[in-house]
């Protein structure tokens, strides 16, 4: 039983606070002291009704508790009132327009082209069979712990909230493996998610490196064939990236096994194997000189042992990487690179099948650091994701050792600004793994003592949106891409006719065709004409009062056209063509710049 003892403990600065609050408290400024003592006072007392509640104390105890944790409140909002009294006649401080560090607003351009890029994967995904969930942005703080390596330092804190300490979600896959484990851990199926995720990571804007960003995933859960989840993620991968025309890209492959089978024959000690798997890592962004020194000096391992690991890591190619690798006797008598160079045929076989050996990279030095990884492992870049000081294929003669990133001067408001952009790549758009044993991570912590709990097999990608948008930008931008799918612009000569307006703008949006006017009760014309050209919509479809009496319409479509670098509307001296009005919903549906448009292109 709940003794309280502890209770009356938490409120023996009390009576020494009283002493320090001025009797006069509306007039009087509060001191530091007395704020400092009153703060511990409340978080003394927060701390021991949560106590309370945990421990199941009688209802008077934790009644007690509130009265007394609310009277400490109310103490310093009264104080605080009293100090903000005193300081009425300052002048008021200016309040900084900006968003938090790592962050970013969209304006409609952008939103339209994330949009795109949003529906393209989402169509994907469904293609190959998924399903939607949607999981909390932020998680119990215990869900999160032990699951990031090197990493843990990026997740998102936050504050007590109610009894719970709670943390942002820092990717979709361990929110994933948690609801699979309150599932039951049978769940056998294809999931993903699209949302925003978390880190205190050192944010490059430019180059979709930023601490909320969104991520896109699909994951295969549950026991299948051999590798068969494997390949289906590739393709997967594969074909998005395709379809959303993000240049020449690369697929590199690389399995968890066969590396710590290298680490084990080149005499890392187990309990570094993750820390030098973190190191390895680096070597898409840090020459091997860099990396060797990691290892030394940093996490302590011997020279001769790094330079037998550079030795493997240095290695990448197809499906003929296998036949050396099996031909290294050493190497092949360790079960775990044995087990791994085995599930690497297998899933060669298949990405033939599927066509896509020809993106595929089997990269050695791909180590993903993250903590949960078991099996095959992948991330897919372009020519943008490497720093523009380091070349993809760099070696230690002709990469000497590179500074590290360098921070730009801090902001006036003494904040530290992002990385320099020009020393950091955009680095990996998309990559992930196979994960056999996070969930059964969460089904044996929650499992009672001496219970079996079940575990269940998982592979997924996660594609940076954020990363994606950051190439695909420029690229819309100099397409011409347009900011809105409006397809009609009603408008009226003469009398406004703004009845006449709604009742045809109505009928073109239950037609399924998006369609806008002027919220103007009688506009000039040459007004309505700018403001369908601003949104560069293809119809413009003219109200008379004349021809409405006779059923018909003028439609005239609009056409824009690159000249010297800048996007022009075409002049013509077309006024535009005669339509009845009962036929015009079918008219604009046949036309190719509607069937184009509708066919998913955007161009």
């Amino acid at each position: 039983m709940f003794s309280s003892r502890t209770f009356c403990r938490s409120y023996r600065l009390t009576a020494n606070f009283r002493t320090l609050i001025p009797k006069s408290i509306g007039t009087r400024t509060m001191t530091t002291e007395a704020s400092d003592s009153l703060t511990t006072e409340i978080a003394q007392a927060t701390g021991a009704l949560n106590d309370l509640r945990l421990q199941n104390a009688d209802a008077s105890s934790i009644d007690a508790a509130k009265k007394r944790l609310g009277e400490l409140k109310k103490t310093m909002a009264a104080m605080n009132s009293a100090g903000g009294s005193k300081d009425a006649g300052k002048k008021k401080e200016r309040l900084l327009l900006k968003t938090a560090k790592g962050t970013r607003d969209y304006g409609a351009a952008e939103m339209f082209c994330r949009e795109h890029v949003e529906r393209i994967v989402k169509d994907v995904f469904t293609s190959y069979g998924g399903s939607a969930l949607d999981t909390p942005v932020f998680e119990r703080k215990d869900v999160l712990a032990g699951k990031y390596g090197e990493d843990q330092k990026l997740i998102f804190d936050l504050m007590d909230q109610g009894g719970e300490q709670l943390a942002l979600r820092y990717d979709h896959t361990v929110p994933l493996a948690r609801y699979l484990a309150m599932a039951g851990a049978t769940v056998q199926a294809k999931i993903w998610q699209v949302g925003k995720v978390y880190r205190r990571d050192n944010p490059v804007m430019s180059k979709g490196r930023m601490r909320e960003f969104s991520q896109a995933d699909l994951d295969i859960t549950g026991a299948w064939d051999p590798m068969i989840p494997d390949a289906e993620i590739i393709s997967l991968l594969c074909t998005i990236l395709t379809r959303l025309d993000v240049g020449e890209f690369t697929v590199k492959l690389n399995h968890r096994k066969i590396l710590d089978g290298i680490f084990e024959v080149c005499g890392v000690p187990q309990d570094k194997i993750r820390s030098i798997s973190s190191a390895v890592d680096k070597l898409d962004k840090l020459p091997w000189l860099e990396v060797k020194k990691e290892m030394t000096d940093e996490k302590g391992l011997s020279s001769d042992v790094a330079d037998k690991i550079g030795e493997y890591v240095k290695h990448k190619g197809g499906p003929s990487l296998l036949d050396l690798l099996k031909a290294d006797a050493t190497l092949m008598a360790n079960p775990s690179a044995k087990q791994g160079i085995s599930d690497m045929d297998i899933l060669f076989t298949l990405l033939r099948a599927y066509k896509v050996l020809d993106k595929i990279s089997f990269d050695m030095s791909l180590a993903r650091g993250l903590d949960y990884y078991t099996g095959i492992i992948y991330e897919a870049i372009v020519e943008a994701s490497a720093p523009p000081a380091l070349t993809a294929n760099a070696t230690e003669s002709q990469a000497p050792s590179k500074p590290k990133p360098s921070k730009k001067a801090k902001a006036d408001d003494g904040e530290e600004d992002e990385l320099d952009e020009s020393q950091v790549g955009v680095g990996s758009i998309a990559a992930g793994g196979r994960y056999d044993n996070l969930v059964g991570m969460f089904t044996a912590a929650a499992a009672a003592e001496g219970k079996k709990a079940p575990g269940l097999p998982c592979i997924g990608v996660s594609i940076g949106l954020d990363r994606i948008f950051a190439i695909v930008w420029p690229k819309w931008v100099e397409k011409g891409m347009r900011s809105k799918e409006t397809m009609v612009y009603v408008l009226a000569a003469g009398d406004g006719l703004l009845e006449e307006r709604i009742a045809l703008v109505q009928e073109l949006r239950e037609a399924g065709i998006k369609t806008d006017f002027l919220a103007k009760k009688k506009p000039k014309l040459t007004a309505q004409f700018m403001a369908g050209e601003k949104d560069e919509v293809p119809f413009a479809v003219i109200l008379g009062s004349d021809e409405l009496k006779e059923g018909l319409v003028t439609v005239k479509e609009q056409k824009w056209e690159f000249v010297d670098g800048k996007k022009t509307k075409v002049q013509s001296a077309d006024q535009g063509m005669k339509i009845r009005r009962d036929e015009l919903i079918g008219w604009i549906k046949q036309t190719p710049t509607y069937q184009g448009w509708s066919s998913g292109r955007l161009i």
